[in-house]
């Protein structure tokens, strides 16, 4: 490479952040690089490995299969007699081996790519590390300046490595046998099953390739002590080559190669990879209107968790790093914030092209395997958290086309789920709601299984499954009103809405947490807010209030929420200790990040603003205290420590999303009266767009509440013929969906508002039910009670076996007006507020908010061809372990 291409000018960075010299030693901080196929190098700020997970970690089945040969490098600065070892590891508890942190200088990120610098013998040392897209490979770009080097004086620099030859979630018990052939500026370390490369690019300075001497080398990770793991490593080291210094500026690179990719030119590299991570920024920027140091630094986090999936040749999503794999529910919930929130939807369309495509009976993966080999699929919520991240995207695109492979995945989602399928999961036909589970299954979030314990088994009617089937449910009726098609689930949908008042519970003015055949249980957990911050779900302004209040008062920390009430007898204080102990406090009052996203919803909505933006200036000070740049899996309830995978997909985006939000809110409380932030005014449908040209338009019918009571109707699901079973055939997401968003053709307009009950095809919407009990909603207000904490009802009576649908009240309607869950939004706002800038707030949290869809026109289609029906597949749970921390039954 010639000189002055080494001396290329780095890309300028969007966001700079500096670690001086105390805090970037401080070893519990970590820098991740991922590298978009589940590998990814890892490290502590200082460049001390503290997991059996630093080092370079390349995936041979991506994102799965991860493998770690190159941990960490040697490297020795010699200035005439005197030596410094620049490199630094533990070799047992707070015993160090190297200088490395005595000549630490600082760390500076540029977007989040780490630059250490030390000073040693009048040596400045520069060490930048990237990792390319889709290459396995860790780049070490060393910018030595030797101004007080005088000419002809001996200085050099001696590079070797840390080398094991493991799976990543493990460590040696004995010295790994390791292979090693040397060709002049290259290495190559041979292991049992792989290899990797290490190569010397010099920049024109004289080397010494030396004579390969391993050396078993023992290595301590503090990080796996802390957390009850095997912390002690046995490893193989070596030095390569001697690099002669001249005076002035000298640059070299080291290249680890882990996979066939070749790197010719490492600084190239380097400045591709900058640049890409500068253009995310902005693309995430324009997207969400918001360009500070909070999005530039989260879009670029946010980015590690995209990967690709080798069995579907699609994209998928990282649960979090170091540990976990592609997880369903996670990806699910986390991909609004990823993607939507940062302008990257054809990230979007990959993630759910893949998880729709794996559906099998309705069912889509709980987790992929990271062996590659198959995935499980016990989890109840991750298909209804693709339904609504389908429509989502649908109303981002604004695409006809991709409309109609929307509605057919949903379609065949609700026929599954309506009809039965595994672990029992099903509608009840008595109130239209959804059960799910069986003994030794874990289906909901909540879903630590140790051994044959399931922690916290939730079987029954979770309350935040409810919510997602109603929101399941509207989406279909949406989707199937902008197509001119009729709703197959129009009345389960009603009967869902009005039985779900039976979650409100009076004595303590809150929601059940399920409701399970041997009773309701009222403990106080966060699944509420999940359910409420749910735009379909059934709560009045008020209802809504008096949950916030109590999680507020008894959920929230200044880092997320709890996962249970400190007033309950079952509630776990600390997070921490060896594995048992802590999946046992998995959901049990240890605190989650990610449920700052539905808590700071829930407040915007009430307009409470500044109250959002106090909730989120704890985990804004978080990104720099643990995974840098990023946010926890979870935080220890007692001392607010980080805890959990230190780069989690989900905390970051629903911080990332709540924050965009929260920021958006205030801008539009600083806008002179009468303006708005809102890019359009609400598009309304002219008469020529009423009908869609060429689609059959369906016999208007209105749709009605079914009736309360034990002799209440049973809910039927829509005939067989009307949809195809578990396989979609020719509408297949599997198709080719990130092609479909670039299709020209007619799009729909798109107003904010929310589906109040199941739309009438007549032109009018059922009024929304009322969460209260009949006598408090014939009152109109909820009264709150003083609460008692425990497992069932707070006077002991034993609740029906079955939940029994009452009569719902409908709210008041004033003539002419369509009602809305935004015409009672609470009088409880922040104090600044006045009744303008409220009015103001409203129209704008319509806008974040999912909007409602209005009529487009569309070409006529043909129905595809029917496709058999699959039967649901009966999972066989066998013991496998991804995750460390969670004991999962994986199928």
């Amino acid at each position: 490479m010639s000189a002055s291409a080494a001396q290329s000018a780095v890309p300028a960075a969007r966001h700079l952040y500096r670690l001086g010299p105390q805090a970037a030693r401080d070893l519990s901080r970590e820098v991740l690089l991922p590298d978009g196929l589940g590998g990814f190098a890892l490290s502590s700020s200082a460049g001390v490995p503290t997991r059996c997970y630093s080092g370079l970690s390349v995936a041979h089945r991506p994102p799965g299969d991860r493998r770690v040969m190159f941990v960490t490098a040697l490297e020795e600065l010699r200035v005439g007699e005197q030596r410094c070892a620049l490199h630094a590891f533990e070799v047992a508890p707070d015993t160090l081996e190297g200088q490395g942190l005595s000549v630490l200088s600082g760390v500076t990120l540029r977007d989040l790519l780490p630059e250490r610098e030390q000073l040693a013998l009048g040596v400045r040392i520069r060490r930048r590390s990237v990792v390319p897209r889709q290459s396995g490979t860790l780049i070490l770009l060393y910018d030595i300046e030797a101004p007080h080097l005088r000419a002809g004086e001996d200085a050099s620099l001696t590079l070797g490595g840390v080398l094991v030859d493991r799976d990543m979630h493990h460590v040696h018990r004995d010295t790994p046998q390791l292979g090693f052939e040397c060709l002049a500026s290259e290495v190559r370390v041979h292991g049992e099953a792989h290899q990797t490369r290490l190569r010397l690019y010099s920049g024109g300075a004289e080397v010494s390739a030396l004579a390969v001497q391993p050396t078993p080398q023992r290595l301590y990770y503090r990080l796996e002590a802390a957390r009850g793991a095997p912390a002690t490593d046995r490893a193989v080291r070596a030095d390569f080559w001697e690099i002669k210094l001249r005076p002035g500026l000298n640059r070299l690179a080291l290249v680890i190669e882990g996979s066939p990719v070749h790197i010719d030119d490492p600084w190239a590299a380097y400045d591709t990879e900058a640049q890409r991570r500068a253009l995310l920024v902005d693309s995430a920027w324009q997207a969400s209107g918001v360009p500070d140091d909070v999005v530039a630094t989260l879009a670029v986090a946010a980015d590690a968790f995209f990967v690709q999936r080798g069995s579907t040749q699609n994209l998928s999503v990282i649960a979090g790093y170091p540990w976990f794999a592609d997880w369903g529910r996670d990806s699910l919930i986390a991909l609004p914030g990823l993607s939507l929130s940062t302008g990257r939807i054809e990230e979007s369309l990959g993630v759910l092209d893949t998880f729709s495509s794996s559906l099998r009976g309705g069912l889509t993966p709980n987790n992929f395997f990271d062996d590659g080999q198959g995935a499980g699929y016990n989890t109840v919520d991750g298909s209804l958290w693709l339904a609504t991240s389908l429509e989502k995207v649908v109303h981002y695109t604004q695409n006809p086309n991709l409309a109609r492979i929307a509605l057919s995945t949903i379609r065949g989602i609700l026929r599954e789920y309506a009809g039965g399928t595994a672990y029992g999961i099903g509608m009840d036909a008595d109130d239209g709601l959804l059960n799910a589970g069986e003994p030794g299954a874990q289906l909901t979030w909540m879903d630590v299984k140790i051994h044959d314990w399931v922690v916290t088994p939730r079987h029954g009617k979770p309350v935040e499954i409810q919510a997602l089937w109603i929101s399941a449910l509207s989406a279909e009726t949406r989707l199937s009103r902008i197509l001119g098609e009729l709703p197959h689930f129009g009345e389960v949908l009603g009967a869902a809405q009005s039985s779900f008042s039976a979650f409100w519970n009076p004595k303590t003015g809150c929601l059940y947490d399920f409701l399970g055949r041997a009773g309701a249980n009222a403990q106080l957990r966060p699944n509420a807010l999940i359910a409420l911050a749910l735009p379909d779900t059934p709560a009045t302004s008020s209802q809504i209030c008096t949950v916030l209040d109590a999680c507020s008062r008894e959920l929230l920390t200044p880092l997320g929420l709890r996962t249970l009430s400190p007033l309950d007898p079952e509630y776990v204080s600390h997070y921490g200790g060896d594995r048992l102990v802590r999946d046992a406090a998995y959901h049990q009052g240890t605190v989650w990040p990610w449920l700052m996203g539905a808590y700071t919803d829930l407040l915007l909505r009430q307009g409470q603003v500044a109250e959002a933006r106090a909730a989120l200036s704890g985990l804004l000070g978080h990104l720099w205290e643990a995974g840098l740049g990023s946010v926890s899996e979870v935080i220890s309830p007692d001392d607010l420590a980080p805890a959990g995978c230190p780069f989690q997909a989900w905390s970051v985006a629903e911080v990332l999303r709540a924050h965009i939000a929260v920021s958006l809110a205030e801008q539009a409380l600083s806008l002179p009266r009468g303006l708005s932030i809102q890019p359009a005014e609400d598009a309304v449908p002219s008469p020529e767009q009423a009908e869609l040209p060429g689609t059959p338009q369906p016999t208007p019918r209105v749709a009605r509440p079914v009736r309360g009571g034990a002799k209440s109707q049973p809910v039927a699901p829509p005939p067989s013929d009307l949809i195809g079973g578990s396989t979609f055939g020719s509408v297949s997401l599997s198709g080719g969906l990130i092609n479909m968003a670039s299709v020209a053709g007619p799009l729909p307009e798109l107003r904010a508002s929310d589906v109040s009950g199941p739309l009438s095809l007549a032109g009018e919407d059922f009024p929304m039910p009322s969460l209260d009990s009949p006598a408090q909603a014939a009152q109109g207000e909820v009264a709150p009670s003083k609460r008692k904490r425990g497992s069932t009802e707070a006077d002991g009576e034993k609740q029906p076996s079955k939940v029994q649908t009452s009569k719902v009240q409908p709210s008041k309607v004033q003539p002419g007006k369509k009602q809305t869950k935004r015409d009672a939004v609470s009088s409880v706002t922040s104090p600044t507020l006045d009744e303008a800038q409220l009015s103001e707030l409203k129209s704008l949290t319509d806008f974040l908010e999912m909007p409602d869809l209005t009529s487009f026109h569309l070409p006529p289609v043909e129905p595809p061809k029917e496709r058999s029906t699959g039967k649901p597949i009966q999972p066989n749970p066998a013991m496998s372990v991804e995750d460390p921390d969670v004991i999962e039954p994986l199928t």
